[in-house]
């Protein structure tokens, strides 16, 4: 039932965007087009390049180490073409912020390496990879096409798309704006605290656990395998929380912009939330399997909004 909704609201979620196109606009102009094809290019490139080197290499987080240059690339060559109107510039700023952090993160895990095409994988492939829905390989590889290499690819140009449509807007950097970019400033501050209490608490763990000591014989909180400290503790994604703010955030600039309270950019904001409530509940089955008090967390512990705090 769950996968069927999902899929429901995927499938919704596409729909949404020609008709919101054709029937509340607004149309892209010659520059605006001739930009987007200049993206698409980039996004084709990045496509094959991911699918490939992943297939080659057996390392599918080809596309998680472009996932955090991609969008702000994408926002600044709007930015130039677009004669560097404020609302862009602050857009892009705040987008390479955001670049600047995600890339920080998971270079601190070791996905990046000299031989571009190593480095860290992230665990979750590796699981998916080895599930039998994907045997024989052929199925993976189609996967690997489609989802890890075009669609998430797709995706990423779609959260850009609101700076595209706000290119030639004449309308003045006003309030909506700065709600817009306290917003996306506020979000990316969430998941940078976020991101640096679970970077602490599981060093912690992998050094306890180095010294030869089993994972129940080490002391709480770190004892239960999995983080419920800190912002933890209120929500069991507060990352994710912040990850889907930033580019919701980013989407009111388009308000902002005049284009309309409803437009055909906000597809990009509405994929990602899809996609992040499908690879949360991918990531705790991960979690409940190996963690026997993670069930009892799942219970207590809203997913995304904060909420209760955690007792154990």
């Amino acid at each position: 039932m769950k996968k069927a909704i999902l899929a429901l609201i995927i499938g919704l979620s596409v729909l949404a965007c020609p008709i919101l196109y054709v029937f509340v606009g607004p149309a892209l102009d010659a520059l605006q087009w001739s930009t987007l094809k200049i993206l698409l290019y980039i996004c084709g490139g990045s496509a094959l390049f991911c699918f490939l080197v992943g297939e080659l290499s057996k390392n599918n987080s080809q596309m998680d180490k472009l996932w955090s240059i991609l969008p702000e690339v994408y926002i600044w060559i709007v930015a130039i073409r677009g004669s560097f109107r404020p609302r862009l510039v602050v857009m892009a700023v705040l987008a390479t912020l955001w670049g600047a952090r995600l890339t920080f993160n998971f270079a601190r895990k070791g996905a990046y390496r000299l031989r571009f095409w190593e480095g860290e994988e992230d665990y979750r492939w590796a699981v998916l990879r080895n599930k039998k829905e994907f045997q024989p390989h052929w199925k993976w590889l189609l996967f690997n096409l489609f989802f890890i290499s075009i669609y998430q690819n797709v995706l990423i140009l779609c959260t850009t798309l609101p700076a595209l449509i706000s290119m030639h807007s004449d309308a003045p950097f006003g309030w909506v704006d700065g709600i817009a970019a306290t917003l996306m400033l506020g979000f990316l501050v969430l998941e940078t605290v976020a991101d640096a209490q679970q970077w602490r608490f599981h060093s912690k763990k992998k050094a306890l656990l180095k010294n030869g000591a089993a994972l129940v014989d080490l002391p709480a909180p770190y004892n239960k395998g999995f983080n419920t400290t800190g912002l933890w503790g209120y929500s069991r994604h507060p990352n994710y929380l912040g990850e889907q703010g930033v580019w919701a955030s980013l989407y009111l600039f388009s308000v902002g912009a005049g284009i309309g309270v409803f437009n055909w950019s906000i597809i990009g904001a509405l994929l990602l939330i899809v996609l992040f409530l499908g690879s949360s509940r991918f990531g705790e089955e991960i979690s409940a399997s190996k963690y026997p008090e993670y069930a009892t967390y799942r219970k207590r512990v809203s997913k995304f909004i904060p909420w209760k705090k955690y007792e154990a």
